[in-house]
C-alpha cells in the first residue's frame, strides 16, 4: 500500500468516526494550491525587487554625468585635507576680534553728553530761542525737578481706613487707663476658638485674671446700661461722650445705670459669667456702633 492510499484510509476511518462524509480529493488539495500561488507570488515580487536593484547599480556605474572624475577627484581632494580644529577655532576668534576693533566703542560719558545736548535741544525748541544751559546748570535744574517730584509724592497724603479714623479719634479726645492686671488671652478680631460656643469675630479684648481680681473704670463717663443676661454675663457700658466701653462677663458690679463715674474708681470684680470658658474681663471700645482695637489704643 503506497503512502497516498494510507492517508486515505486515514481520512476515510476519520471522517467515520465523526459521522461525516469524506469530502472529495480535489476539495481537500484546495489549500495546497493557494499556498502554491501565494508562494509564486512571493517569488515574482522578489525578482522584480532585484530587477530593479540591478537596474540602479547598472545606471550608477555607467553614469558618467553625475559621477565624473572631475567630481570624483575634487570629493577626495576634499576628504584628503586634515582640518585641525584648535587652529580653526583661533582663526575665528582672531576674525572676531578684529571685527570688534573696528567698531567704535561708545563710552558711558558720550551717551550722557549725547542725552543732554538732546535734553537742551529739546528744551530750546520748547522756551523759543532760550540762552543754552552749560553742564552745571542742566545738574542744577535737574536736581531741583528730582526734588520738586520727590516732595510732591511725599506731600500726598494717604487714605485712612475706617479703623484708624476711629483710633485716632478717640486717642485725641479720651484719655484711657489699663482696666485689670493680668494676660491677654484673646485679641480683637478673628480667632481659631477651640469651644463651638465661642464666637470667631472678637469685638474687644479678653484679659484674663483671677476670679474676683478689682476691675476699674478706664475712663470718666456715665453708666448707661447694665444687665446679667446673655452671652456677657454680668455686664455694664459706660459712655464719654460718642464712646461706649463695655466691662464683661464680672463676677460682681459694684455701680448702678446712671452713675456718674471717675477714671480709676473701682466699678466691677473678674469673672466667668455668660459664655465663657474662664475667668476674664471682655474689654470692648465702640465709637458710633463700631468696634475698635483696644490694644490700638492702649497698652493692656
Amino acid at each position: 500500500m503506497s503512502v497516498e492510499d494510507k492517508i486515505k484510509r486515514a481520512e476515510e476511518i476519520y471522517y467515520r468516526r465523526k459521522n461525516q462524509e469524506m469530502p472529495d480529493r480535489e476539495v481537500l488539495k484546495k489549500p495546497t494550491s493557494r499556498k502554491n500561488i501565494k508562494l509564486f507570488k512571493k517569488m515574482i515580487k522578489q525578482i522584480i525587487i532585484c530587477l530593479l536593484v540591478y537596474s540602479i547599480c547598472y545606471i550608477v556605474i555607467n553614469n558618467n554625468y553625475i559621477f565624473s572624475e572631475d567630481f570624483t577627484q575634487k570629493a577626495r581632494e576634499i576628504l584628503s585635507q586634515d582640518i585641525n580644529l584648535p587652529e580653526t577655532y583661533n582663526m575665528i576668534l582672531e576674525k572676531l576680534n578684529t571685527i570688534k576693533q573696528e567698531v567704535p566703542e561708545t563710552t558711558e560719558n558720550e551717551v550722557v553728553e549725547e542725552k543732554s545736548k538732546e535734553e537742551i535741544q529739546n528744551n530750546d525748541e520748547n522756551i523759543g530761542g532760550a540762552e543754552e544751559l552749560s553742564p552745571t546748570q542742566e545738574q542744577n535744574v535737574e536736581n531741583i525737578e528730582t526734588t520738586g517730584t520727590t516732595s510732591e509724592t511725599n506731600q500726598q497724603p494717604t487714605e485712612l481706613s475706617q479703623m484708624e479714623e476711629d483710633v485716632n479719634y478717640i486717642k485725641s479726645t479720651i484719655s484711657l487707663i489699663k482696666p485689670v492686671q493680668g494676660t491677654i488671652s484673646s485679641m480683637f478680631g478673628l480667632r481659631n476658638p477651640t469651644t463651638a460656643s465661642v464666637p470667631k469675630n472678637h469685638t474687644g479684648t479678653d484679659i484674663a485674671a483671677k476670679k474676683g481680681t478689682k476691675i476699674v473704670s478706664a475712663t470718666d463717663g456715665k453708666v448707661i446700661y447694665k444687665s446679667s443676661k446673655g452671652d456677657f454675663g454680668k455686664h455694664i457700658k459706660i459712655q464719654i461722650n460718642d464712646v461706649i466701653i463695655l466691662y464683661a462677663h464680672c463676677n460682681k458690679i459694684y455701680v448702678n445705670e446712671g452713675d456718674t463715674i471717675k477714671q480709676g474708681q473701682e466699678i466691677a470684680e473678674v469673672g466667668s459669667t455668660g459664655n465663657t470658658t474662664g475667668p476674664h474681663l471682655h474689654f470692648e471700645i465702640r465709637y458710633q456702633e463700631r468696634c475698635v482695637d483696644p490694644q490700638l489704643i492702649l497698652e493692656l
